[in-house]
């Protein structure tokens, strides 16, 4: 994105099942000029809140409002520089909250932040809300989790999946507890038309598997995806508040026009492969010396004209490539305000997972597996629904997954299952009810 181009959003929070209140709390904030995109770029941040019902709702609160505002007033420092002291202004001032207010104690919340400029994107971040990226049939998590089987994990050399379920919930670093903090400073991570970026809090993460988002975000419109997600972790439990913010840059692929995204051709993906481990002007050169040899081995068999117009092609590729060896810098320049590592090597990026996400029939059957169990439920439970109109959702399901489009019958089924998902959910209770972790104090004599 090294020009201003609005990007699509969609951002959506979710009290989820099992809580009573939400301590969630996410903000967008993208450039609205070429201006606002050079000096700042789009901003977007998610935080999950902890220590009790008012406190975490609190330090969610203050870090979507105060990181954004922070930034924007650092900006002209350097990107990196700007997002560091972001997160580390606003941990101050949340800590300060609660050493001011003991009913406040154990103030503290997640953030993630996103930033897309124009030299990519770069993410900032504590604690364990994420942030991905979807490109071309792969999700690929760009943070690190700050949490006990993370860091165990990393001490191990395992996968933290690997793990299973040991101190899950643990965060080891989080915005509030303590007076300073360290920031992960992640970027800048190249952005291709058609990325699609996704912050969300661990009441997604801990209920759907990357697989699944990637393939809702990557086949769905932003606002239709954040939707269908949101209500599948609820399917699942919702045991936590959910936030799930989703950013399209322009260009590739729309996800829901015509079926949506597609991946890119064998013989396409072999050249950006190609293209991107060997610089353009060695793949000329290779071809004009091809052509060149070529020419020379038709004319000692004979061949008059031929090797003639073969030499000339030659020539020109060879021509060319050198061209391109001159003009080409030798070092790519690093963007402005970007700093480099410590050695003055460019700064390294990070994909902490990567997984495959493309639409497969074993994806889809799990759906409709899920679609199935719902709608029987909500029929012995007698909840209320235009069971009619889901019939024919369910219908073109069905007839879309006899055609050989898997993109389109994955839509089609999870636009069938959010509809009656957002049907049991406005019908359902919660299970939580509220309870304050402070005791307020006693009134005087009236």
């Amino acid at each position: 994105m090294s020009a201003f181009e609005p990007v699509r959003f969609a951002a959506l929070t979710d009290v989820g099942v099992k809580r009573s209140h939400n301590q969630d709390a996410c903000a967008a904030q993208p450039a609205v000029d070429a201006a606002g995109f050079a000096a700042h770029g789009h901003v977007f941040v998610v935080a999950d809140g902890m220590g009790g019902h008012a406190v975490g709702e609190k330090a969610s609160a203050k870090a979507v409002r105060d990181i954004p505002f922070l930034y924007a007033k650092h900006a002209r420092d350097g990107i990196i520089p700007a997002l560091r002291r972001a997160f580390q202004e606003t941990n101050a001032g949340i800590y300060a909250i609660g050493q001011q207010n003991p009913e406040f104690r154990g103030l503290g919340t997640t953030s993630t932040a996103l930033v897309l400029r124009p030299e990519g994107a770069w993410v900032g971040h504590v604690g364990d809300s994420r942030a991905y990226r979807i490109r071309r049939g792969q999700i690929e998590q760009l943070t690190f989790d700050h949490s006990w089987v993370w860091e165990i994990a990393k001490r191990q050399g395992v996968d933290p999946d690997e793990l299973g379920d040991f101190k899950k919930n643990v965060i080891i670093r989080s915005l509030g507890p303590d007076p300073t903090v360290d920031v992960d400073i992640e970027g800048p991570h190249p952005v291709e038309p058609g990325d699609a970026f996704l912050l969300c809090s661990d009441g997604l993460t801990g209920v759907v598997t990357p697989q699944e988002v990637g393939a809702a975000v990557s086949t769905m419109p932003p606002d239709e995806a954040a939707r269908f997600l949101v209500h599948l972790a609820n399917l699942r439990g919702g045991p936590d508040n959910i936030t799930v913010l989703i950013v399209q840059t322009p260009g590739g692929n729309v996800p829901g026009a015509s079926g949506g995204p597609k991946r890119p051709s064998p013989p396409a993906r072999v050249l950006a492969w190609w293209n991107a481990r060997v610089p353009w002007p060695f793949s000329l050169l290779g071809i004009g010396c091809t052509l060149a040899l070529l020419s020379l081995s038709l004319q000692q068999s004979g061949i008059a004209l031929l090797p003639g117009l073969l030499f000339g092609a030659a020539a020109v590729f060879i021509l060319v490539g050198l061209i391109g060896l001159l003009v080409q810098p030798q070092k790519e320049p690093q963007p402005g305000g970007v700093e480099l590592a410590p050695d003055g090597a460019p700064r390294e990026l990070k994909v902490y997972k990567r997984h495959d996400c493309t639409v497969t029939p074993a994806l889809i059957e799990r759906f409709v597996e899920a679609e199935r169990s719902l709608l029987e439920g909500m029929r012995a439970q007698g909840t209320p629904a235009d069971f009619d109109a889901h019939a024919r959702l369910a219908a073109s399901a069905d007839e879309a997954a006899r055609r050989p489009d898997p993109i389109a019958a994955f839509r089609l089924r999870c636009a069938s299952l959010l509809f009656l998902a957002e049907a049991y959910h406005k019908a359902r209770h919660k299970q939580e009810s509220f309870r304050p972790n402070f005791t307020p104090p006693a009134s005087g004599p009236g």
